[in-house]
């Protein structure tokens, strides 16, 4: 099994798939790295050799943003967000959708399971003595 920045690649896997385990790296980033280090797309990951595996590795370091530092990035724009008390941020403090979808109905991802509230009776006085 093939390591990449921190993330084992799934060996019978083709290169241009395995390489999207890694978080910050999609379909398109993916194509480039193989177009510049001149691999095969559908090589298998348990097909590369450790130079390959390397080269790819070394690429990935200097050339693109992924995994803790991209996360940690995340999270520092939208602290930033917050502390300027921007709409976004407030949106994101408030766990709501952030990007103007509407509220009312859906967004239920976002705002979790509903929760029903009862008819305001008290379950005693329906009990008979």
């Amino acid at each position: 099994m093939a390591r990449v920045c921190g993330v084992d690649l799934p060996k019978n896997k083709k290169l241009n798939i395995a390489l999207r385990y890694i978080y910050g790296i999609g379909p398109v980033i993916s194509n480039e790295i193989i177009s510049k280090l001149f691999l095969e797309s559908s090589k298998k990951i348990k097909d590369l050799t450790e130079e390959e595996v390397g080269r790819i590795n070394s690429f990935i370091i200097k050339n693109i943003k992924v995994e803790g530092d991209l996360r940690r990035e995340i999270q520092s724009n939208i602290k930033r967000l917050i502390d300027i008390k921007s709409y976004r941020g407030l949106r994101h403090k408030k766990n709501l959708p952030v990007r103007g979808q509407r509220s009312k109905t859906n967004a239920r991802t976002r705002r979790g399971k509903r929760k029903t509230i009862g008819s305001g009776k008290s379950i005693l006085t329906n009990v008979r003595k």
